[in-house]
């Protein structure tokens, strides 16, 4: 060693400080970080522990090297702690990790750095964390939204997607497993009846039934509103699992008991099976959606296992789905009125308008086969608009025929009926029409005692203008009859389920008689819709006091293009009306156009 070299320990310290006093200092810096910190040596006994670190373990400095139960949950951490430092300071290599620590009440996440070290002659381990658990939070919220529904805690749809074609990526032997898609039955009107926040309490308690019995490898998830999805794996056979679907069933039909509402719900279910359906997750799913489909348009409240049949019916709905669009661009709608009649004068009180679709051939197809899918699809708003449109168009002719002292009535959807937007446009479009006071908006009786804006927002719009409002179909709702108390129509048009063979049926005498009474208590105007026979007229005409019906026996649904080259004056057809032979058969007529409106 040089002599004249600079005896290094006898260097003033930090500001001048000795090297006693500048490590009592640093000591001192190193107790009061806010970081963890903590020193071991090559056995994994703690040579130093700060402050923060007894905060993270919550346990004093000097109970780190205690010999503490091995339950205790400060001995467990400690001597994961002692692991890592042998195993680090044997590989001589660093590494950082999330270290998670509970003492019973609160969890807490702390990233933890460690790094070897050379100091004198020894080996230690320093080890330095940070709390993270503020931000571990953040991204386990954010993780749950992402992939976990809000209302029902279930996995989301791209989570159970994930799961299912996990499965068949490592599927080397064709396992099968069954994908359901489940789809609550009427949830709308359940929605509307006892309002949103009932709906999502059924929402949650109908995941929970569903829940039940569920294995660890099985997954369930909410996709979209009231849409499930259940992943059943492994299984053995279709039988095993239409089993399991019928019990479930079972399960869900009975009452649900909610913020004092009884309220009942049944679910329609699709089935495809791996492979048998399909080897991907998309074909699987699309294949259930179909199966479901064909369950809700038949009987709802069961379960069906998809077929090929059901994929060609699928495409051919398609199709049709295709074409009304076309059609409403192309403005291939036409409208066929049928009148009102006075039972007792046979004068005509109005004409309701019932549209049509003219086809590629030009054949009329009746609203059954398009009216649902416009109403499914989004697209009746736009139709309802073409009907008004078709009426002011042909107007003069209209008066001209059924006079002009006619109503005109055009019917609403219940879904139009709640939606605010529509039917405030709606109102306008009327009101532009500069003679609002012709026309009646029929709308079904749910449309009234659901709880929607159609009978508070709504229903003053129309009155204001002078519009009438007609309840249609009334009787096969929601309703009952001590609910026409609040309701402010002018019109109840009695569904022709009633007055089908009425001279027949003592218990529908019975109703009919308590519905006219009530309605002509409250002011309303009683139609009987659907009279088809001499009969169902005579006893309306000899039994009730209803005075206005509608009906094949009266005339078919009257097209613009029949009235054209006759340009009848509106006495003409009443007299033809009053004349009409009682032997004459129906028109040969699809029976769809005598039914509900459009």
């Amino acid at each position: 060693m040089d002599p004249n070299a600079p005896n290094l320990s006898a260097k003033p310290g930090i500001g001048g400080l000795d090297a006693g006093t500048e490590l009592a200092v640093l000591r001192e810096i190193v107790r009061l970080l806010p970081a963890s910190v903590t020193v071991q040596n090559q056995h994994g006994d703690f040579l130093l522990v700060n402050d923060a670190a007894a905060t993270q373990f919550n346990a004093p400095a000097e109970d780190f090297d205690s010999a503490l139960p091995q339950c205790d949950f400060l001995s467990q951490a400690l001597n994961h702690r002692r692991h890592t430092a042998l195993d680090l300071l044997q590989s001589g290599r660093s590494a950082t990790f999330e270290e998670r620590v509970s003492d019973g009440h609160t969890k807490r996440v702390f990233l933890t750095s460690h790094r070897p070290v050379n100091i004198g002659q020894q080996a230690l381990l320093l080890s330095s964390a940070s709390d993270i658990s503020r931000q571990k939070a953040v991204e386990d919220e954010l993780f749950r939204r992402a992939y976990y529904d809000e209302l029902t805690d279930l996995p989301t749809r791209r989570v159970i997607e994930q799961h299912a074609s996990d499965i068949i990526a490592r599927d080397l032997n064709g396992e099968p497993f069954a994908l359901a898609f489940l789809d609550i039955d009427n949830f709308k009107h359940i929605n509307d009846y006892y309002g949103h926040p009932i709906g999502d309490s059924l929402l949650i308690e109908f995941s929970k039934r569903l829940s039940l019995d569920l294995r660890q490898s099985d997954m369930l998830s909410r996709i979209s509103g009231d849409e499930f999805l259940l992943l059943l794996h492994p299984i053995q056979n279709q039988q095993e699992v239409a089993e399991y679907l019928d019990l479930l069933l079972q399960r869900l039909r009975a009452p649900f008991f909610i913020d004092g509402s009884e309220v009942f719900a049944s679910a329609s279910i699709g089935v495809s099976l791996y492979p048998e359906h399909g080897r991907s997750y998309d074909a699987l799913r699309q294949n259930a959606d179909i199966a479901m489909y064909q369950v809700k348009n038949e009987t709802k409240g069961a379960a069906v296992f998809f077929d090929a049949s059901m994929e060609r019916e699928a495409l051919a709905r398609m199709a049709t789905e295709q074409a009304l669009r076309l059609a409403i661009i192309d403005k291939r709608f036409c409208c066929a009125f049928q009148p009102k009649v006075d039972i007792r004068s046979h004068e005509i009180k109005g004409i309701e308008a019932l549209v049509r679709l003219r086809d590629d051939n030009g054949v009329i197809q009746a609203p059954g086969t398009f009216i649902n899918l416009a109403v499914e699809l989004g697209l009746i708003d736009e139709l309802t608009h073409l009907v008004l449109a078709e009426i002011m168009k042909s107007i003069d002719l209209i008066n001209e025929t059924f006079g002009a002292g006619a109503t005109i009535s055009i019917n609403v959807a219940a879904k139009q009926a709640g939606n605010s937007e529509f039917m405030t446009t709606f109102a306008k479009a009327l009101e532009d029409t500069g003679c609002p006071t012709r026309f009646i908006v029929e709308v079904t009786e749910d449309a009234f005692v659901a709880k929607t804006h159609f009978q508070d927002d709504i229903l003053p719009m129309f009155r204001q203008l002078g519009v009438g409002v007609s309840i249609d179909d009334f009787g096969i709702g929601y309703s009952s009859l001590s609910a026409l108390a609040d309701i402010t129509a002018d019109e109840i048009k009695i569904d022709r389920s009633f007055i089908t063979d009425i001279h027949k049926r003592p218990r529908s005498q019975g109703i009919l008689r308590a519905i006219e009474s009530l309605s002509e208590a409250l002011g309303m105007t009683v139609i009987a819709e659907g009279v088809e026979t001499h009969e169902e007229l005579a006893y309306l005409q000899g039994a009730t006091r209803i005075r206005y019906a509608q009906g094949y026996y009266f005339s078919k649904p009257i097209f613009l293009e029949e009235l054209q080259p006759l340009a009848r004056p509106s006495n003409e057809v009443r007299n033809a009306l009053s004349t009409r032979p009682m032997e004459e058969t129906r028109p040969a007529y699809s029976r769809a156009g005598a039914g509900r409106g459009y």
